[in-house]
């Protein structure tokens, strides 16, 4: 015989593909296999019909197509016997799903076998019919199932109420149908019965409120006195696991109690003496009595208001906390994450506790514990648990200590009591993990020194002799200099010394080795060399015997290979060298730093708290009114807003897009992601014009050119962009002339800036029946020609817009930029909007009114959608 003839056994087909040696091997195997059925499918052999299906069961289990094979499942099932039936059940559960579209040709078939006479041939239909299901076959077969949950035998109510569950989520109409007989099995003895009937119960709830309503009247009683019994029953070998009785059904009975206890103060009631017994009888050292308590805990949460038995199951928790086994102490934490919300002093009891899991090996109990330890700090505990999480900082793993270092600086900054306790909480940090502190956490460390005038004294001796031990510490370094340059004199005469603190001997020297240290470290940024440069350059005024020394170290820097540092260290000079009259005032201490401003740009850039982005920060002004006597003093800043120059792109394709004759600087620059705050750089460097983070409304233009006027310029404690970055209509001509005299001669003050122009109503552009767009309009002063637009995006269909697209064309006496917008998903309802900002530049202003075409695109239901149209209602000023 041929050993791949369709008569070869399964057990010999196995050994000839396992004693392959090679894939290679193996594919010849099945490929002759396959060809022998495929050749007795063909010859109707009907004595080895269900050998060969067993053999493209295997087959399909190593991943072969089988497809060919799908009809001899049918011919199986609809024989006489129960071994061709039971071979053909199990071949189409595994060899077809519920869309394939063979299987309406198996609906009769299953019909017949769920009323056959041999209670095992039904048993076989129930089972493929719970696992293969669909819609259509649930809706013909409901009855049949329906009528055997009254069956005789045990085992085919069990599997009927199995089916009964897959048929109701696939028909969730049907449901009603199931809700009587659903409630018979909650009375039966068989556990097997009876678990399947809980679950199916379970289900039902979930789908139907009716159901839910239904069982909680009629069934709660029942349900709490079946737990009563399993709980009390004697020992039973048959369900006995772990000295505990059947704590698969335990755990089902308290899942179902938990939905009937939902928003019901009665059957609350009902349950809470068994909930009781529940979490003090079962034992604990177990993992099956672990998983009994776990759900009883969950029950007790959930349920109606009962303080004592919500103090137990949080007791349950803090002894779970204690388990050796990891995933017991997880979903322990887990669960007070939830319960922390409903009663905060009974998880308060276990602060000690969960302390300790934030010290485990295992990285996720860490983090989880970390998370959880942050909910309980508030201003009573803040101290001490400040003190324990900094005091593990010192040991903890590198991978760690990002997270942790944005717990505690969160934690010290919202709850701190008194700004001297925030400042030291703050060094002991930066002394630690300086190098893991976001940005703006050390920014609004600067903010509140600057506003304690009676600790600046304290601070500044403090950095300085953390300093000395702490140099790799780049956040540490670049706040200890800003200190230092500000507050060198006191550092140098102990001025303002505290009882708590000792007397330290500080030169004038001493303070400039600590800036030329930060300077010469081949491990400091282009931001703390810059930094650096600004504090020599202040104390050059603060110590004249150290005046020459640091006009040596300024130079030094005139030949740096880096753009900001040369250009600062040779503007510096020149201060120093033609400009002695005003670098008193020029490099006087700064004014105190407006915390009120800081925190609420600060607020409006930050989701949370704890920023745990990843994207770059963003820059954020601070807010500093300086003298207009200086008007040279923004050259001195350590940045300014960045403000990539605009960029055109592709007038040809938009011209083709909409129709309208563009030429290439009019068209916008399209893209189909609109960027994220922090993405400047990288939009810069592909051209794509954006003139301010995404989600900022201040522009360059406006702190740079407006601040005159309101006499309030504005300083920026990050970044290091310099002035000269900024594009040519980033500054008015008007400032640009005492920046010059920097270097050459001290020029005349700056002419003060125009009142903004006039003000234009706000114009409804395009409106549809699911979106609407408005356009608010401001001009800059003195330029007529140049039109800014904010539009404003309103979405007031039902369905959220994702992938949300704004397009629009000009035509060529007009110049288009378009802005990132905001996001690219607009809310549904009203609920929120996209803002976009564009400008237009009108070449014949006065003569022709603006006009747009404009076309938006965005995704609804996973659908693409379009609209377009035309605005020509522009105000005619414009």
């Amino acid at each position: 015989m041929n050993p791949f003839s369709s008569g070869t056994r399964l057990r010999d087909m196995i050994r000839a593909i396992r004693a392959c040696k090679t894939a290679a091997e193996e594919r010849a195997v099945v490929r002759k296999e396959c060809a022998a059925i495929r050749a007795a499918i063909n010859e109707n052999d009907q004595d080895y019909r269900h050998r060969n299906l067993a053999k493209l069961m295997f087959i399909h289990m190593l991943g072969y197509p089988t497809h060919f094979g799908q009809m001899e499942c049918l011919k199986l099932i609809a024989s006489a016997g129960f071994p061709e039936k039971r071979i053909g059940y199990l071949a189409l559960m595994l060899l077809l799903d519920e869309r394939q579209e063979v299987l309406m040709l198996v609906t009769n078939s299953l019909k017949q076998d769920l009323n056959h006479s041999n209670q095992y041939i039904v048993g076989l239909a129930l089972c493929a019919l719970g696992n293969i299901c669909s819609a259509e076959m649930a809706r013909d077969l409901a009855p049949e199932v329906e009528r055997l949950l009254q069956f005789r035998d045990p085992n085919i109510r069990k599997k009927a109420a199995l089916c009964s569950i897959r048929i109701i989520k696939k028909v969730p109409d049907l449901a009603e149908n199931f809700i009587n007989p659903a409630a018979s099995l909650l009375k039966e003895k068989h556990h097997g019965v009876l678990i399947t009937g809980v679950q199916l119960c379970t289900d039902l709830c979930k789908l139907s409120s009716d159901a839910r309503e239904y069982f909680r009247k009629k069934c709660t009683e029942g349900l709490v006195k079946t737990l009563r019994d399993i709980v009390n029953s004697p020992y039973a070998p048959e369900y006995d696991i772990a000295s505990i009785t059947d704590p698969f059904l335990q755990v089902r009975l308290l899942k179902l109690l938990r939905i009937l206890g939902q928003g019901d103060a009665d059957a609350s009631d009902c349950m809470n003496d068994i909930l009781a017994q529940v979490a003090t009888k079962t034992e604990s050292n177990k993992n099956a009595g672990n998983a009994i308590l776990y759900e009883c805990v969950e029950t007790i949460m959930s349920i109606e208001d009962n303080g004592g038995l919500r103090v137990l199951a949080i007791n349950i928790l803090g002894r779970f906390l204690s388990n050796r086994d990891n995933n017991i102490r997880y979903v322990a934490l887990n669960m007070l994450m939830k319960a922390i919300t409903v009663d905060t002093q009974a998880v308060q009891r276990h602060r000690a506790t969960i302390l300790e899991c934030v010290k485990d090996s295992d990285a996720s109990i860490r983090k989880r514990a970390l998370e959880l330890i942050y909910l309980l700090v508030n201003e009573n505990n803040v101290k001490s648990l400040t003190k324990e999480l900094i005091e593990y900082l010192e040991v903890s793993d590198q991978e760690f200590k990002g997270d942790l270092t944005a717990k505690i600086c969160s934690l010290v900054e919202k709850f701190s009591p008194e700004k001297i306790w925030y400042i030291d909480q703050m060094l002991k940090v930066l002394s630690e993990a300086g190098n893991f502190v976001k940005d703006e956490v050390w920014h609004a460390l600067i903010v509140v020194i600057s506003n304690a005038s009676d600790l600046h004294g304290y601070t500044v001796r403090a950095l300085y002799r953390a300093l000395q031990t702490s140099t790799e510490q780049e956040t540490l370094v670049r706040v200890a200099i800003w200190c230092i340059g500000e507050y060198g004199d006191m550092l140098v005469n102990n001025v303002g010394m505290l009882n708590i603190e000792d007397p330290i001997s500080v030169t004038d020297s001493d303070a400039v080795d600590a800036i030329e240290v930060a300077i010469k470290c081949h491990t400091s940024d282009l931001t703390t060399k810059a930094m650096a440069l600004i504090a020599l350059l202040k104390l050059s005024s603060r110590f004249p015997s150290c005046s020459e020394r640091i006009k040596d170290i300024i130079v030094q820097n005139k030949g740096s290979l880096l753009l900001e540092l040369q250009q600062r260290s040779i503007e510096f000079n020149s201060i120093l060298q033609k400009h002695q009259n005003i670098r008193s005032a020029l490099v006087e201490r700064m004014p105190v730093l407006d915390e009120a401003t800081f925190s609420g740009r600060r607020a409006g850039s930050l989701p949370t708290a704890v920023s745990t982005s990843t994207a770059a920060p963003r820059n954020l002004p601070n807010g500093i009114a300086k003298p207009v006597a200086a008007p040279i003093a923004d050259l001195l800043d350590l940045s300014s807003d960045d403000a990539p120059a605009p960029s055109s792109s592709g007038g040809d394709f938009l011209q083709d897009l909409l129709g309208v004759d563009l030429s290439p600087a009019s068209a916008p620059s399209g893209a189909s992601d609109p960027p994220k705050a922090g993405t400047d750089v990288l939009l810069d460097l592909l051209s794509i014009g954006t003139s301010s983070p995404v989600q900022s409304s201040t522009s360059a233009f406006d702190i740079l050119s407006t601040s005159q006027a309101n006499k309030a310029p504005l300083a920026n404690l990050n970044g290091l962009t310099s002035l000269s970055s900024l594009p040519a209509n980033a500054t008015s001509p008007a400032s640009a002339a005492p920046m010059m005299d920097l270097l050459d001669g001290f020029g005349p003050s700056p002419q003060k800036h125009e009142e903004n122009g006039p003000a234009y109503p706000s114009l409804v552009a395009y409106e549809s029946s699911s979106l609407r767009i408005t356009f608010n309009f401001s001009k800059q002063p003195g330029n007529p020609q140049t039109t800014l637009i904010q539009a404003t995006f309103t979405n007031m269909s039902s369905n959220v817009y994702n992938d949300f697209l704004f397009q629009a064309a000009v035509p060529k006496f007009l110049q288009l930029h378009l802005d990132p917008a905001s996001s690219n998903t607009l809310p549904a309802s009203g609920n929120g909007y996209i803002t976009q900002s564009m400008k237009v530049t009108n070449s014949q202003h006065g003569k022709k009114s603006l006009i747009m075409r404009i076309r938006i695109a965005y995704k609804m239901n996973n659908k693409d959608v379009l609209e377009e149209g035309q605005v020509n209602n522009f105000p005619h000023d414009l």
